[in-house]
């Protein structure tokens, strides 16, 4: 009996110590990283209030899109290597980072509302777990089953490396919970078994792992249907170019034509970067995005380089699993066009154009 209620003493004050763990970066940005709220004054073209959003969004978009990146770093990381390979720590130090600069600045731009606020500290905390959890293993468990497997990794590991690429490419288009987990596990066991220490590992360690993310993600999918979903869809005015060359563009839809440009109806997330990209090229000049005038873009730059084009930097970071960093870039929607039509969507160059 004893020893049960000193079990449970030792759990309690695990427990405790990780709700102070994931809580304390959320109480840093709520304590230190506010700036006073202020309003623009600009009037939006977009005035179907449908579909404006709040300037405040496009900085504060971000740290989902971190996740996505980290994912990516991951990916590329098994390309040649291991999990422990990934910088776990510092993926997890990053988003909280950018999260309290682009915080400051969100305020200074009307201020992000309590349920957005409340968004970015869930999805962070459940980002810092995850990352902090599988890097403990896979920097002690992980790590020593790989130094026996040796240089030669087995099935199982390639199915790792084939999740990460095919996950961090599903997260750039569809939210995380849509994602066929069930699917990579049947994968995982289907490989064949040439190294049976490290295959059993990889099946317990990461099929117990995607097992949970199944259900977590069946939790979330009914908690977004009872409470709706994000509209997929954004306008934007467009200038420079006529609307029969804007139909040319594949899913752009033409809502109106007015005296300051074409109203267009185009989808969000990683598409639309790609969609303006090629407006830019076309020639055409990107006038407001959702009734906003400032926006949030991302670049990759060499580390010893400093970042050439428009707008404000707002926080530089590093991108783990890559060579180069990345730059956030406070800019008018004004300036989009030129910096599209003259940098690449590559890396280094440009990387997404974040929409409210």
């Amino acid at each position: 009996m004893r020893f049960i209620l000193k079990l449970f003493k030792w759990l309690a004050v695990l427990l405790i110590l990780l709700v102070i763990g994931l809580a304390s970066p959320i109480a840093y940005v709520e304590l230190a990283c506010h700036a006073p709220v202020t309003s623009d004054p600009y009037r939006p073209l977009i005035t179907d209030a449908a579909f404006q959003r709040k300037e405040a969004n496009t900085y504060l978009t971000y740290p989902e899109w971190h996740i996505v990146y980290a994912y990516d770093g991951l990916a590329e990381a098994l390309k040649s290597g291991d999990e422990h390979e990934f910088s776990f720590i510092p993926s997890v130090w990053n988003f909280w980072k950018s999260t309290c600069a682009l915080t400051g600045i969100a305020d200074r731009h009307g201020g992000a509302d309590s349920q957005t606020r409340t968004m970015i500290y869930t999805i962070g905390a459940s980002f810092t777990l995850e990352m902090g959890l599988k890097g403990v293993y896979e920097e002690t468990i992980g790590r020593i089953f790989a130094a026996v497997r040796g240089q030669v990794k087995t099935p199982q590991d390639e199915v790792a490396a084939a999740m990460a690429a095919d996950y961090a490419a599903f997260l750039r288009q569809t939210p995380w919970y849509k994602y066929d987990f069930e699917k990579q596990v049947a994968a995982l066991w289907a490989a064949p078994m040439t190294d049976p220490t490290r295959g059993w590992e990889r099946r317990l360690a990461l099929g117990g792992e995607w097992k949970a993310k199944t259900f977590y993600a069946g939790v979330i999918a009914a908690g977004v249907a009872e409470h709706g979903v994000a509209k997929l869809e954004i306008r934007s005015v467009i200038s420079g170019v006529t609307a029969d060359q804007l139909r040319q563009i594949p899913d752009v839809k033409v809502i109106s034509e007015q005296a300051d440009g074409a109203v267009i109806e185009t989808p969000r997330y990683d598409s639309f970067t790609k969609i303006l990209i090629a407006i830019a090229k076309a020639g055409g000049q990107i006038r407001e995005i959702a009734g906003n005038d400032d926006i949030v873009v991302s670049a990759t730059v060499e580390p010893e380089k400093e970042y050439a084009g428009p707008g404000e930097v707002i926080a530089r970071i590093g991108r783990e699993g890559f060579a180069t960093e990345r730059v956030l870039v406070n800019m008018k929607v004004t300036d989009l066009s030129g910096l599209l039509a003259s940098q690449p969507l590559a890396d280094p160059g440009v990387e997404h154009v974040f929409d409210y």
